[in-house]
């Protein structure tokens, strides 16, 4: 049971008003923030309760309120902001507002929550239906001391390996930054649905959730996005992880008999998986016998390619203590601390992840 020196890859915060659309120029004030949506809802909220600041707000827009229930009790040395419902602006049809509004959360998070607390970090949120304008927004943020990844919404037109997208991976690698997906638009906006189609339930939909994971690392890999960028990595958000074997499996084997048709791709798939791709733990799959999932960790080379994350204050979020099996120290250190501290570069903010790292090690 980890209890200290962790780094937790994905925290949604906000802001307790409308702070980033105040931000926005006069004229794109009135546009209609939600796209068109087919979103289920979940019955029980998305929001934990027990989250709300005393001071009013929504849960996760009080820095103090985080760092009291989350932060401090858990041991939490460094914490990736990942922002709540920001991401819809990726499925945005108006693209002039999407990268403004983009252009505003991200002056906003700078501005308030970077400053609360040296252990918060940023990702730099981007309109990856408008590459060019994603690029030129990550590299306006290149060389903010606190922002530590690009990250876009999981819902898409089109799979992320496809040339479409190569503006965004060129400045990612260009500034040294991990690119990030989270889900929450798919079957919403400009995005398409579920492989299998539209669910009719809030369980379906949360569950059918990795068949989007499923493709978009498909295509990355069948697209030679990390032969033409092979210094990129790619961060795989709450798409969950048990998926990735019997994938790989099948990719691996159809590989050796149809390489041909992908030229580029020079060595089997999995093999960019565990050198490119990383993924967060939470929601992590369950099964009744905890030893199947030690299993997947173990096929999936979690030793360099699991993060923790508690996906706080989300009425799912795991906490440290309880949100994995049993794990070996060693691995128990890669997942909790290491994997992240080496995939982001905390060292030129400060934190206190620092500080951790030099106890770890002393």
């Amino acid at each position: 049971m980890r209890t200290s020196n962790i780094i937790d890859c994905d925290i949604h915060q906000t802001w307790p008003t409308d702070e980033v659309r105040q931000r926005l120029p006069k004229g794109l004030r009135q546009t209609e923030w939600a796209p068109p949506s087919t979103l289920l809802t979940s019955p029980i909220g998305v929001l934990r309760q027990d989250a709300l600041p005393e001071e009013g707000g929504a849960a996760g827009s009080s820095p103090r309120k985080m760092i009291e229930q989350h932060m401090d009790p858990f041991g939490i040395c460094a914490g990736v902001l990942t922002g709540s419902g920001i991401l819809g602006l990726g499925i945005h049809p108006n693209v002039h507002y999407a990268a403004a509004l983009a252009r505003a959360y991200n002056d906003t998070l700078a501005e308030t929550w970077l400053q609360a607390d040296d252990r918060f970090y940023g990702s730099i949120i981007i309109t990856p239906q408008d590459p060019l304008a994603a690029a030129e927004e990550i590299r306006r943020w290149a060389g903010h001391p606190r922002m530590v990844q690009v990250i876009m919404c999981s819902g898409a037109r089109i799979p992320f390996g496809q040339k479409f997208y190569w503006p965004i991976y060129e400045a990612a690698a260009e500034v040294g930054l991990p690119v990030a997906t989270h889900p929450g638009t798919e079957d919403r906006g400009i995005a398409n649905g579920f492989v299998a189609g539209d669910p009719t339930t809030y369980l379906e939909w949360h569950t059918n959730i990795p068949q989007n994971y499923m493709g978009h690392i498909v295509s990355l890999l069948c697209e030679g996005v990390f032969e033409k960028f092979p210094t990129l990595r790619f961060v795989c958000i709450e798409g969950g992880l048990a998926w990735l074997p019997h994938v790989l499996w099948r990719l691996d084997k159809n590989w050796k008999a149809l390489r041909s048709s992908v030229p580029w791709v020079k060595k089997l798939p999995s093999e960019y998986v565990w050198d490119h791709v990383r993924f967060t733990t939470q929601p992590i799959e369950e099964p009744e016998n905890p030893e199947h999932l030690r299993t997947i960790l173990e096929i999936i080379h979690a030793e360099k390619t699991v993060m923790f994350s508690s996906d706080y204050p989300h009425w799912d979020n795991d906490s440290p203590h309880h949100g994995l099996p049993k794990l070996s120290p060693e691995l128990e250190e890669r997942i909790y601390f290491q994997n992240a501290f080496e995939l982001y570069d905390f060292t030129r903010g400060g934190s206190l992840v620092n500080h951790a790292k030099e106890l770890a090690t002393a």
